[in-house]
């Protein structure tokens, strides 16, 4: 984990400085379970101090040049490009990804962050607009929002930091950012050495290495009067209730949360080609992200040949250390996520679910699984499984398909297989989800689309320019260069 291990402490002001609070948490490597570095919790005292640094230290980066901040942003370029061997060493330790996953997380970020520079020159901007009053100008101006805080999850933290975090600044934003602490250091800790070491000034970026349940903050960091937008990206129940908290005190939000991803094989569709998507879009990182294809809904002709090579193909998946560069699938992130896996399995099968592939716990990596002949309604099927357990649903006809591939409170990726494109562009428009890739599988991302879900998968959306939307706010200046005249 090279020196970013000493780092792995609170960033707020520009200095590195040891949480206040009582307790400290033991970060765990996801594959042995050994200990990976302790890091001190945070009081409220400490988060009072980011977001007034905060609020402090955009005041004057707002004034900054749009030139100041792409230079800035690319600095952050240039040192993740120079600990490059380090950032690879640290992802499969920390999050249990395997080195494809770290190497698939560098690449994402680069594209975000050259992304972000573009975005710089959008800000404290003027448009004029025709006034209807004589002699009055009208100039409306698009501005910082001003404080942001930002939440991360842990199965690709660095891109999904840099996703959020990156647009921010270059808006002219300052932000205070937690991480999940069992992902810190590349959640965290690489960006603010990153953004250290790039001369962003003190405040514009802090960094609380901490978890509310552990450090008895509870909803402080969401109720904080300072930050205007809480962008999280999670599960869909700590969306619902981070949304209802900025609902009361009148926060913007970004919430990019959970989903039931369908992986559509319509009847005239190319199996082979369909199964080799299908698997990547099931087990890259072990099924632990949002993208993930979790139900593959197959035209009944099709069925028992997808099922068999889809489930052949898994069960030949090198799995183990994820710092092996040959393993595709590695642990899942800790216990609890082993556990809620394990028992969505046991639940499935003494349902009656049948098999087509039945995997094993080894060690703390969980092995394929394959479900097949399941129904779209049962409790498998409407379960985000966020982990190697693949969901096969056989239907009777294309239209079917696409009908059940909405039935469902999520509404983030999916994806359709077929060789008649232009029905296909048609059935993807009946989806209803934020995204719909054909002939191609659910996890995909690109900076300048507009990336996000419906429905329970979220509010807002990712990408240029619609985060500068979700990151900025408008003012209108009116200048009156002639009296007018009151009615009164």
């Amino acid at each position: 984990m090279g020196n970013f291990k000493d780092f792995t402490k609170q960033y707020i002001n520009g200095e590195w400085v040891e949480g206040s609070g009582a307790k400290t948490i033991d970060v765990l490597n996801p594959y042995d379970r050994s200990t990976l570095y302790s890091v001190k919790t945070v009081t409220k005292e400490d988060i009072d101090k980011a977001m007034v640094t905060a609020q402090a230290a955009q005041k004057e980066w707002a004034k900054t040049t749009p030139e100041e901040r792409k230079e800035v942003l690319r600095k952050v370029i240039s040192y993740l490009k120079e600990h490059k061997e380090e950032i690879i060493d640290t992802y499969p330790s920390e999050t249990g990804g395997t080195v494809l996953s770290a190497n698939i997380a560098l690449h994402i970020s680069f594209e975000e962050l050259e992304e972000a520079i573009k975005m710089a020159d959008e800000v404290n901007l003027m448009k004029e607009v025709p006034a209807t009053i004589p002699g009055k100008e009208n100039h409306v101006y698009r501005v910082p929002i001003g404080v942001i805080t930002t939440i991360t999850p842990f199965n690709f933290p660095l891109n999904l930091g840099v996703r959020t975090i990156a647009p921010a600044i270059a808006l002219g934003n300052a932000v205070v950012h937690k991480p999940d602490v069992a992902t810190g250091i590349t959640g965290g800790v690489i960006l603010a050495r990153a953004f250290e070491e790039a001369g962003l000034p003190a405040g514009v970026f802090n960094l609380l290495l901490t978890d509310p349940k552990t450090d008895g903050t509870g909803d402080y960091l969401l109720e904080h009067p300072i930050p205007r937008f809480i962008s999280f990206t999670g599960s869909t129940a700590v969306g619902r209730h981070i949304g209802a908290i900025a609902g009361r005190n009148l926060k913007k939000v970004a919430l990019e949360l959970g989903g039931n991803n369908p992986f559509i094989v319509l009847s005239d569709a190319d199996v082979d080609r369909a199964v080799d998507a299908a698997i990547f879009g099931k087990f890259a990182h072990q099924g632990q992200i949002c993208m993930a294809t979790n139900r593959f809904i197959v035209h009944k002709d099709l069925a028992e040949e997808f099922t068999n090579k889809f489930a052949e193909r898994a069960k030949s998946l090198p799995y183990g250390d994820p710092k092996d560069p040959a393993t595709v699938v590695g642990p899942l992130i800790n216990e609890r996520q082993l556990e809620k896996a394990q028992a969505v399995i046991e639940d499935a099968k003494n349902s009656g679910v049948k098999l087509a592939l039945e995997g094993k716990r080894v060690g703390n990596v969980l092995t394929p699984y394959v479900f097949t002949d399941v129904k779209n309604d049962s409790v498998l099927a409407q379960t985000e499984v966020f982990s190697p357990i693949a969901i096969i649903i056989p239907v009777d006809s294309d239209e079917e398909a696409i009908q059940i591939a909405s039935e469902t409170e999520y509404g983030l990726s999916s994806a359709i297989f077929t060789q008649d494109l232009e029905r296909a562009e048609q059935f993807a428009l009946q989806i209803d989800s934020g995204v719909t890739h054909i002939n191609d599988q659910t996890v995909n991302a690109q900076p300048d689309i507009p990336f996000g879900g419906n429905k329970a998968s979220g509010v807002g959306r990712f990408g240029n320019p619609w985060l500068v939307e979700e990151f900025t706010t408008t003012k209108w200046v009116s200048v009156q260069k002639v009296n007018r005249q009151f009615p009164f």
